[in-house]
């Protein structure tokens, strides 16, 4: 067994031992260049029933089927008025996986571009897919599968159910060129994190370094790790298995506070604390306040032991003092659980949030997206 080998039976045996709690590489890094490419198209979908494009308001469409038709030996008198009805116009996209080989078959999306009311029914004819340089790798056509449903009555009124404009062909490309990539020839792989982050780098490092051997992997910066690897690609493959199983536990993020402007959702950290600050707001008096409490046995001979227990005081009024009184150190969720209990809105938690920012109380990052 040479040392290549010997090293992958001590990640084995390691990883198995590893606590339940830590999270896997594989779900908080990825390798660099392992990755899905996006494949785009242009197409006909045929066989609607009077649910196609208007040709009047959609030229296109029309030129797209004269083409098509050219190609079939078919020729149409100059000036020809065609009233396409059961032809639509779509633009076909796809993700093509890493490591697709030519043969295999990949899901599409079909959507139309033009007026077509419904693509119920329609069948997607041949579409070559292309990727951001310019070349075929994968060719679509098939019965689209489509989940919304329109109805509309003589008087003009209607009735949409989902998007019945957009459907799905599963396995209705085939893949007919792979990617290249280099994942076989460099002498070392690389892990980026999902989320940067200097202290879990660290971590990833030295855990490989810990199974691996001493100078396996070196961080390159808070977000990539350089790991060195086997040239046998049987090697490198299953060297790879074994350390995108290794486990270990990511720092926590920094103290963030998100908050969407638009629905009034609003994210608080775990690590977000409060400096000593007082708020007025309505009407409404919160005094939130970190409390000790010692513990003792009901008899001194009971054996049990004198304990200090941490608590908080919350005590909460409607009166005209309308103030919010925060002692320094408590943590959001508190303050958030004192407000929620005289049934005040997000909207009220976001003020006093914005109010505490800008006094600089608030030891977190505030995020309005």
């Amino acid at each position: 067994m040479n040392k290549t080998l010997q090293s992958i039976a001590v990640l084995l045996l390691l990883t198995a031992s590893t606590a339940i709690q830590a999270e896997r590489v594989k779900d908080i890094a990825s390798v660099a260049g392992v990755r899905s490419n996006q494949l785009v198209g242009y197409g006909l979908v045929v066989g609607l029933d009077g649910t196609g494009d208007q040709t009047t308001q959609t030229p296109f469409t029309v030129q797209s089927m004269k083409s098509m038709l050219n190609q079939f030996g078919v020729t149409l008198p100059a000036g020809a008025n065609l009233q396409l009805k059961n032809v639509a116009a779509v633009m076909v996209h796809a993700e093509l996986p890493a490591f697709s080989k030519p043969g295999q078959n990949i899901d599409i999306t079909v959507s139309s571009i033009g007026n077509s009311k419904s693509l119920r029914g329609g069948t997607l004819l041949m579409t070559p897919l292309k990727a951001v340089d310019g070349n075929i790798y994968a060719m679509a056509q098939g019965s689209l599968v489509v989940g919304g449903l329109g109805v509309e009555g003589a008087d003009g009124s209607r009735v949409t159910i989902n998007i019945p404009s957009a459907g799905r062909i599963p396995n209705g490309a085939i893949v007919e060129r792979a990617v290249p990539t280099q994942f076989g020839d460099a002498t070392s792989l690389i892990f980026n994190l999902h989320s940067p982050d200097f202290t879990t780098a660290h971590r990833l490092t030295k855990s490989i370094n810990d199974t691996m051997g001493l100078g396996t992997a070196r961080a390159i910066d808070a977000a990539s790790i350089q790991v060195n690897a086997p040239l046998n690609p049987s090697q490198r493959v299953t060297y790879l298995s074994m350390l995108e199983n290794l486990t270990l536990t990511p720092d926590e993020g920094p103290a963030r506070i998100i908050i969407n402007s638009r629905t009034g959702t609003v994210v608080i950290g775990r690590n977000v604390r409060v400096l000593s600050a007082a708020v007025s707001h309505g009407s409404l008096t919160v005094t939130i306040k970190p409390t000790t409490d010692v513990n003792q046995p009901d008899t001194p001979l009971a054996g049990g032991e004198t304990v200090a227990t941490a608590g908080t005081d919350i005590i909460v009024n409607k009166g005209d003092s309308r103030m919010f009184m925060f002692e320094p150190g408590v943590e959001l969720n508190e303050i958030v659980r004192a407000v929620n209990q005289v049934g005040a809105a997000p909207g009220d938690l976001v003020a006093i949030l914005e109010a505490l920012k800008t006094a600089g109380a608030l030891r977190a990052e505030l995020m309005v997206i």
